[in-house]
């Protein structure tokens, strides 16, 4: 009986494509207030998350310019930044959505893009440090720190056709470094 809701699980992840992405899962179980042969059947459809590229730096399968790491976050330079030191501040726990981190997480991750901030703005010099949350970008949450100057540096396009030399991504790093 049960092998026959999983093939139909099958046949329609085969119809629907979007399916395909996903882990398609049955539970079956009985309530005992109604005849034992009357089984409920719930299906969930739980979306399988592909590790996204900061989980791939997490990880250590892809390099970064580091500036701070601990067991529950990462800091790591942008390499198209907005202005210079412009840094990424990313819980290790991949979560596409800020919103859907648990309270724990969220609130460790803005005390770390606080302690990181403060520090920015020590060693940068810039009268202040701007935040941004936006997550376009990639799927993992992530707090942008940009060091800024004036009002509208915020509004500034980023510049995805050229970054800083690996030299200059590397000295800002270490000056940042904590």
């Amino acid at each position: 009986m049960f092998t026959h809701f999983y093939e139909q699980a099958e046949e329609a992840k085969g119809r629907y494509p979007f399916l395909s992405r996903t882990n398609l899962q049955i539970v079956v179980a009985e309530d005992d207030r109604i005849p034992f042969s009357i089984l409920y059947i719930f299906a969930t459809i739980k979306p399988m998350q592909e590790p996204s590229i900061f989980t791939r730096i997490i990880n250590g399968e892809l390099p970064c310019y580091k500036v701070y790491e601990d067991d529950r976050v990462i800091a790591f330079l942008e390499l198209h930044p907005i202005n210079e030191g412009h840094t990424l501040v990313v819980p290790k726990k991949q979560v596409d959505h800020i919103w859907d981190l648990d309270e724990d997480d969220y609130d460790y991750l803005w005390k770390t893009a606080k302690k990181i901030g403060t520090h920015m703005r020590d060693v940068i010099g810039s009268p202040r440090v701007g935040i941004v949350v936006e997550g376009f970008g990639v799927p993992h949450t992530h707090v942008h720190l940009i060091p800024i100057y004036q009002g509208n540096d915020l509004k500034k396009p980023q510049d995805k056709s050229k970054s800083p030399s690996s030299e200059e991504l590397e000295a800002m790093a270490a000056r940042l470094r904590m």
